[in-house]
């Protein structure tokens, strides 16, 4: 496909091809076929917007991504596409700390934006485990989650507005910058979680919390992960909210380092923020069936470990990184059976969860890189997705939809909500140019 106009929208762009092997697929192993027409690299609101006039006018498919960390396939770019390079726009424009809110390009580190909040007394809440790699607009694209969501929820929970390019190239502004509204439709929480198929997000303005008071962390230490899956839900029963609360088998410890588990076959690392009383009391429902408990030493390197696990899981093999939510209840019986379907189908499955809000990542370790995915690991996921819904949870509860789980998003919102998303679609991208084949 010629990609010729992109001259006269006046943009940087490359056909080099290490430069679009490089932007061509995402962290989820999911290869497209063929390869794309161009990257383009915008550096204003008004490239986004001369692109997506000129590709519309053309009739040329457009893939936006910021650092390529998603999941799903939903920023791998194959044939004839043009890769939207979003990682340019990365200012944060402002930090409003008495209104709590800051307004930033897409392109921004996530850890970045924490960190100039940070100097304020306040905190971007969420963050992926990809926090120091992943930009405010992926997040934003997949509504993702993170450690700290168990209690100061997903992205979505701290987005007040955003600034979109749709696919003609026009310019909305949604939402607000207030920390209350409800004027019209919710059009700011339609595009989170959309994955680039309404439009290319080229602003946000955010919800700062305040710092909280020093974090206890604690170490828990259980035989096996039903054990520390029951263990997790018992916080919750107590009610106790942790910060965060995650889980990792043995499989997951090994990966990491094999001394993780010197004393347990799985760990559970709990943070709470709600002073000493809290976290005496936390220590207290860990300790039932425990091998060991610590409250003591550095919690950053603890949570370092829990940040590097697929890094980790990633030497051994292609990953399948899978991502369901069953209500919290169910977590352990969803390890458990986990369990049973990865011994089933002759499998490794390294588990880690986001165990206070039933996130689970069943992690398939599917072969080598650059082979075939085995029957085996196939038919393990699909009955990984079947019992979440089975359970009563969700085939995805933060990585979202892309390219790996649109069968089962079908089947698991039904056939009529499913044509009213097409629908939805229809009306911000009537010829299909954003982000084709991706999420519905």
């Amino acid at each position: 496909m010629s990609v010729g106009w992109l001259a006269q929208a006046g943009v940087r762009w490359s056909t080099d091809p290490q430069v679009l092997a490089e932007k061509r697929l995402d962290r989820s192993g999911w290869e497209p076929d063929g390869s794309p027409a161009a990257v383009v690299f915008p550096r204003t609101v008004a490239d986004v917007q001369a692109v997506l006039k000129g590709a519309q006018e053309t009739r040329t498919k457009v893939v936006a991504r910021g650092a390529g960390t998603a999941l799903t396939g939903a920023t791998a770019a194959g044939e004839g596409v043009l890769v939207l390079d979003l990682s340019g726009l990365n200012r944060i424009l402002d930090v409003r700390p008495a209104d709590g809110v800051a307004v930033v390009e897409p392109g921004v580190i996530t850890a970045d934006l924490d960190r100039a909040a940070a100097a304020h007394g306040l905190r971007y809440a969420p963050d992926p485990a990809s926090l120091e790699l992943s930009t405010i607009g992926g997040n934003i694209a997949t509504n993702a989650g993170g450690l700290r969501c168990a209690k100061y929820g997903v992205t979505r929970d701290a987005v007040l507005g955003l600034d979109v390019v749709l696919a003609g190239g026009e310019r909305i502004s949604t939402g607000r910058a207030t920390l209350k509204g409800v004027a019209g439709y919710d059009l700011t929480g339609l595009f989170v979680g959309s994955e680039g198929t309404l439009g290319v997000i080229v602003g946000a303005t955010l919800r700062l919390r305040p710092l909280p008071e020093p974090t206890a962390t604690i170490a828990a230490y259980y035989p096996d992960i039903e054990t520390a899956a029951a263990a997790s839900v018992a916080l919750a029963e107590a009610r106790i909210q942790p910060v965060l609360a995650e889980l990792l088998d043995q499989a997951t410890l090994d990966a990491i380092d094999p001394g993780l588990r010197a004393t347990g076959s799985a760990l559970l690392i709990v943070q709470t923020d709600g002073g000493p009383d809290e976290a005496a009391h936390a220590a207290e429902v860990l300790a039932k069936g425990a091998t060991l408990v610590q409250s003591a030493g550095d919690p950053a390197e603890l949570l370092k470990a829990r940040r590097q696990a697929l890094p980790s899981i990633e030497k051994l093999g292609r990953p399948l990184i899978e991502d369901i939510a069953v209500p919290r209840s169910r977590l352990a019986e969803a390890v458990r059976r986990i369990g049973v379907i990865a011994a089933r189908h002759d499998v490794p499955i390294c588990t880690l969860a986001h165990a206070g809000d039933g996130n689970l990542h069943p992690i398939i370790v599917a072969g080598g890189y650059g082979e075939p995915i085995p029957d085996a690991a196939t038919r393990a996921a699909d009955e990984i997705f079947a019992l979440a819904l089975e359970l009563g949870g969700t085939v995805t509860g933060e990585h979202g939809v892309g390219v790996l789980k649109r069968a089962w998003l079908a089947k698991e919102i039904g056939p009529l909500a499913h044509d009213l998303q097409r629908q939805i679609k229809a009306v911000f991208d009537p010829l299909g140019i954003l982000n084709p084949g991706k999420a519905i």
